[in-house]
């Protein structure tokens, strides 16, 4: 199975994020190695997949909070949770 590597990264990063406690920026860059820069691109273009993403604010500060997949849109969630090594092996 060949899949595209900026897509499994899409679809890592929603089974990450449903995975995760707490999942904010610094915990997933912590979890994937990503740059900062990666992390928050990916996270802006799951929308454009039809992923309903919410930032759960707690605290303060303005960053301070997690993110959570409230809708998996279009994405197959059972694929997914059983495929996510062999994504993760198609961005490396």
């Amino acid at each position: 199975m060949e899949i595209n590597p900026v897509f499994a990264r899409r679809l890592y990063l929603c089974w990450l994020i449903s995975h995760s406690e707490r999942p904010n920026v610094p915990r997933l860059m912590e979890l994937t190695g990503w740059p900062r820069r990666t992390l928050q691109d990916v996270l802006k273009a799951l929308p454009g997949l039809g992923v309903e993403l919410q930032f759960v604010q707690q605290g303060v500060r303005n960053n301070d909070g997690f993110y959570q997949l409230e809708n998996w849109g279009p994405l197959n969630k059972s694929w997914i949770h059983q495929h996510h090594q062999a994504l993760f092996a198609a961005i490396e």
